[in-house]
């Protein structure tokens, strides 16, 4: 599938304009993010089983994102996002309630679904907006409107789990995705209506495979997925299990709704900064600093107790803000604009998959070590071997 076309846009509508949408994703997912893990042991009452749950959860959106290029091929992507983010409002809504957990889960996989299709939407409009503008710097706006939002999410988040219970955060986050599909609608975006075809089971996953295939055999790609598998396993470990060790630690939820605070404040300093910066001296070097300093600052923080390791939490952060406007550069610089829609599905399981193999090891050895801080040997491990993978494809 190549690059669709646009019936109308408005004029002033540009990538900035869908850069901004990162205000609304950044501020929603910050308030989800902050209590999530918590529901999920409210519930399970084992953070080994939450990872297993993280698991199972991560290979249904692993699959959507495969499914990507066959949804698009069959519904225009201004109609798929419009869909997708009231989606995740309804059900961020009805799992605000107190309700049975068999009903949450079944919500919780639906907004898996929506959830997905925004991600990968979202760059693809940047993209296809982008013009003279490059993606490094879209990037770079998207992230920082982003952490802007996330800035003051742990606090949202922490008053209203204070209130009404940590369930009830999810409305926050329901209210501001609704907001955002209003501003979406702002772009007047108008997309014709794609004929649809019978679907044949048999042919749509031969033709799954065979594009999954042609991707990993397109030069640089593999080294791009694995790079941007090492981010997403490094943000999956955090944003799992930080809440759970900052409670488990003998800490409040008001210190959690710092420690997640304070994390933003890199990302702010560092996004513009970034941008310029990659455009002068290219994506590796930041990469490469990025995946290292949090290797070793996950190494320490497995034996690392009390405010010590509050301070490793918001440390790490830096690790991530060096890495976020440059992580995906691999696949979009050396990607071709026409094949980007169909590709970029394939790609974005880079970001699923870690979440099906990083917390079953996770859980594992929290099971073998006896103790939550086990984890972080996984996430030492990952950023390591990302860093080997990144240097060696520089020969």
């Amino acid at each position: 599938m190549g690059r669709e076309k646009y019936i109308f846009v408005k004029d002033k509508v540009s990538g900035f304009s869908f850069a901004k949408l990162g205000l609304f994703t950044g501020f929603a997912d910050g308030i989800y993010n902050a209590v999530y893990s918590l529901v999920i042991l409210e519930i399970f009452r084992s953070s080994a089983v939450v990872g297993i749950y993280a698991t199972i959860y991560a290979a249904f959106c692993f699959c959507v994102g495969l499914f990507v290029n066959e949804i698009l091929c069959m519904f225009s992507k201004a109609r798929v996002f419009y869909f997708a983010m009231l989606m995740v409002a309804i059900c961020y809504t009805m799992m605000s309630f107190s309700i049975l957990p068999r009903t949450f889960i079944i919500l919780d996989y639906t907004t898996g679904l929506a959830t997905t299709l925004i991600t990968v939407l979202i760059p693809l409009f940047m993209s296809d907006f982008s013009k003279n503008i490059g993606m490094a710097r879209l990037n770079s706006r998207y992230h920082l409107w982003a952490n802007v939002g996330a800035l003051f999410a742990p606090t949202v988040a922490v008053i209203i789990a204070n209130y009404f219970g940590n369930r009830a955060a999810f409305f926050g986050s329901a209210v501001i995705y609704l907001l955002g599909w209003g501003f979406f609608k702002l772009f007047g975006i108008v997309q014709q209506d794609k004929e649809l075809k019978p679907v044949n089971p048999r042919k749509t996953l031969r033709a799954l495979f065979k594009n999954a295939a042609v991707f990993f055999r397109m030069p640089g790609m593999m080294r791009a997925y694995i790079v941007n598998f090492g981010y997403y396993a490094l943000r999956a470990l955090r944003v799992l299990y930080v809440p759970i060790l900052v409670i488990e630690n003998g800490f409040s939820k008001d210190a959690l709704g710092w420690v997640l605070t304070l994390g933003i404040i890199p990302y702010l300093v560092l996004t513009e900064f970034m941008g310029r910066a990659v455009k002068r001296y290219g994506k590796t070097p930041w990469l490469l600093m990025g995946l290292g300093s949090f290797a070793l600052l996950a190494a320490m923080a497995t034996f690392t107790t009390g405010w010590p390791l509050l301070v490793i939490f918001v440390a790490w952060q830096v690790s991530g803000a060096l890495m976020e406007s440059v992580h995906d550069l691999l696949f979009f610089d050396n990607m071709p604009l026409s094949q980007q829609s169909r590709f970029y599905g394939v790609f974005r399981t880079s970001s699923n998959l870690p979440n099906i193999i990083v917390p079953t090891l996770g859980a594992a050895m929290i099971a073998l070590c006896g103790t939550t801080a086990a984890v972080w040997t996984v996430a030492a491990f990952v950023g390591a071997f990302s860093v080997l993978v990144l240097v060696a494809g520089r020969r």
